[in-house]
């Protein structure tokens, strides 16, 4: 991709935000109780004459918006444009905008966007004297491959051997890896022979990315010095099972290559298949092919929960996930435990998060189940110190581990209340008062971002001090966010705040739930930001559906029910409270699965609790959930209820009793929404 595309989708993207925040930015007002200033509307025009690409009305009003406080943000869209244009005043504005705003997120965005401009001119002199003035956009990943091909392209000799396996390294792990700065480095690494064509090819084909996997794959030579046959490879890439079944007796290196091409895409869609043959071929691969075969196709059956994903990935042995270039390396190891997990393999669990990088293994999921394996495998001193570095945190692990420990989960001490002069600075921090602006202008994101930056370095007392001017500017959410930044001092009360209790309490009672549960709940979906409107359309306090909300509207018999009427918070928290009752019957009362469904649909927690061959523990079904989100969906609702209840009703909660155990059933059927 050329750089031309790349900053049209770049700057767009930074207006329009991705399309979670084009959801959040669509809100009206949180605050609003007047008409937007002309002012105010004016600066909304200029970002859709920006978003439009609509050069001279942007102009035009920026010369009437000179005075407003988010100026710095019209003229940053004024200049987004110029910078791929390689002349001296483009870069005298630049430099012009950093001075003027200087220590902003928006100087600190435009010096991401302007050093990723000198990087695609091939400019990496003055690009990594700006990336090192960067603050907060350094895990950008097409700023990340520009900055490892930088340190490729300037290593010594001795150095380069340690700059090109971090580079490989970097694309293994990269999830889109065609973006400009990327293939720019996959390019200079294939250049100088630094990275297997075929390890590029089977990456963009795990990804789905089959063009640019053609693209690399053409420039494979066979033995004898020629570019690898295009119709075989085409065969390979688009019918595998075609390619396999032609070809699989051919063994010459180029074949065996291709063959792993196949068994990658093909286990993409079909596990089963894929495992046939790379069972066929299995003799013929070194061991380090048969570990990214194995893996492969152990991966993408853990994804579909199947049975033979913990025997597919015991085939590729010690070998999957052990070469470091492999594509997505961390996510191939993660299911390979999560597949153990589920057949109760205790052994595979241990020597895979052995295999882990330090810094995955650290992550407190793995901590606590090599705990659990070290357990198992009767040594429990060597267990019980494992657990104890997780046992203090704050999270679902850090729960589940303290009560490993015998420890019981409650709030720690609440810290003092901030005085009145750590919090009068924060009434005119320039930056909050530019996130109050989009907040008023509808514009939560925005808001968010600025908010955000004024949190960096700030010490515990600041963050308090913060968390509590954020609720005084009815910003839950913020305070929140704020508060859980906290290292030493904690108050609880703001991380787990509880509104409108009143009203919450009542509908939870008339649904027969606990309203810690509840709470949980809506910390999670919204934040207690009244009209939040997710990407997929969900609204309001605990984010429902417009079907889901009409459907329990209906069965409610709720009188004068209309969508835009779903933000309402009285009418959100019936019709929210009385639809997790629905799921919560529907999947036999089992706050787990009720939790999962909430977020995913009542269908796919049934499928998932189908497909297991014995009862696991409920922390097991939690890890294991295969979509992403939901998975940290529930993992977060249910360690957020253990904290309420000790808030609200003073006892501690065992997370691991709410877990309970999961027993296999067939999926059956179920007509909630």
């Amino acid at each position: 991709m050329r750089r031309t595309a790349v900053y049209t989708t770049l700057w767009a993207g930074f207006i329009a935000c991705s399309p979670a925040v084009v959801a959040n930015s669509s809100l009206a007002p949180a605050n609003a109780v007047s008409p937007l200033s002309t002012a105010d509307q004016q600066f909304l025009q200029a970002r859709d004459a920006a978003r439009a690409g609509d050069v001279a009305r942007l102009s035009q009003l920026a010369r009437q918006l000179e005075d407003h406080p988010l100026s710095a943000y019209v003229e940053y869209w004024k200049l987004v444009p110029r910078l791929r244009i390689g002349e001296p005043a483009v870069r005298l504005a630049v430099e012009d905008f950093l001075s003027r705003n200087y220590g902003t997120y928006i100087a600190d965005r435009l010096r991401l966007d302007w050093s990723l401009a000198l990087a695609d001119r091939g400019d990496f002199a003055d690009f990594e004297r700006e990336t090192g003035r960067l603050t907060w956009n350094a895990d950008d990943p097409e700023l990340r491959c520009y900055s490892a091909l930088a340190r490729f392209r300037g290593a010594s000799n001795s150095q380069s051997g340690v700059a090109s396996s971090e580079a490989r390294r970097l694309l293994a792990n990269t999830r889109d890896a065609t973006a400009g700065g990327c293939l720019a480095l996959t390019e200079a690494l294939l250049a100088d022979g630094r990275i297997s064509v075929w390890d590029r090819v089977r990456a963009f084909v795990e990804q789905n990315q089959l063009a640019a996997a053609k693209s690399i794959g053409e420039r494979a030579l066979d033995s004898s010095g020629k570019p690898v046959d295009e119709k075989l490879l085409t065969q390979a890439i688009d019918r595998p099972a075609a390619f396999l079944a032609a070809h699989e007796r051919r063994l010459t290196k180029i074949q065996r290559e291709l063959a792993i091409v196949a068994i990658t895409r093909l286990a993409r869609d079909s596990p089963s298949d894929a495992a046939v043959y790379a069972a066929a071929l299995n003799l013929h691969l070194t061991p380090g092919q048969r570990g990214i075969v194995w893996g492969r196709v152990g991966h993408m059956a853990a994804l579909r929960l199947m049975a033979e994903a913990n025997e597919w990935y015991r085939r590729g042995g010690k070998h999957v996930g052990v070469d470091a270039d492999a594509t997505r390396i961390d996510e191939v190891l993660e299911w390979q435990v999560r597949a153990a997990l589920r057949a109760g393999d205790w052994t595979s669990v241990r020597s895979t998060i052995d295999r882990m990088p330090a810094a995955l293994r650290a992550d407190p999921a793995w901590v606590f189940w090599y705990a659990r394996a070290l357990k198992v495998d009767g040594r429990p001193t060597e267990a019980q110190d494992q657990l104890a570095q997780i046992a203090d945190q704050f999270n679902f692990y850090g729960q589940l581990a303290a009560e490993e420990l015998g420890r019981p989960i409650v709030p720690p001490p609440r810290a003092s209340t901030p005085t009145v002069e750590e919090l009068a600075p924060l009434a005119t921090n320039a930056g909050f008062v530019r996130a109050r602006k989009f907040y008023d202008l509808g514009l939560r994101v925005e808001g968010n971002r600025e908010w955000n930056w004024q949190l960096r370095g700030m010490a515990d007392r600041q963050l308090l001090a913060a968390a509590e001017y954020a609720r005084t500017q009815a910003l839950l959410d913020r305070m929140i966010n704020t508060s859980d930044r906290t290292r030493a001092e904690h108050d609880f009360a703001q991380r787990f705040p509880t509104p409108f209790r009143e009203t919450l309490v009542k509908h939870a009672a008339r649904a027969g739930l606990d309203e810690a549960w509840v709470y949980g709940l809506i910390r999670q979906e919204s934040r207690f930001i009244m009209d939040l409107r997710s990407q997929a359309g969900a609204s309001g306090l605990m984010q429902l559906m417009p079907g889901t909300a009409a459907y329990v509207a209906r069965k409610q018999n709720v009188n004068n029910y209309a969508w835009e009427r779903v933000n309402e918070r009285d009418l959100n928290l019936q019709l929210g409270t009385a639809y997790l009752r629905m799921v919560l019957d529907d999947l036999d009362g089992n706050t787990l699965l009720a939790t999962a469904a909430y977020n995913a649909g009542p269908g796919r927690p049934r499928a998932w609790r189908s497909t297991l061959a014995r009862p696991v523990e409920g922390a097991i079904f939690a890890e294991t959930i295969p979509f992403n989100e939901t998975r940290d969906y529930v993992k977060k609702v249910l360690s957020n209820s253990v904290y309420y209840a000790a808030l609200l009703q003073s006892k501690p909660l065992s997370l691991s009793r709410q877990l309970g155990i999961i027993a296999p059933k067939a999926a059956g059927t179920t007509d909630l929404p």
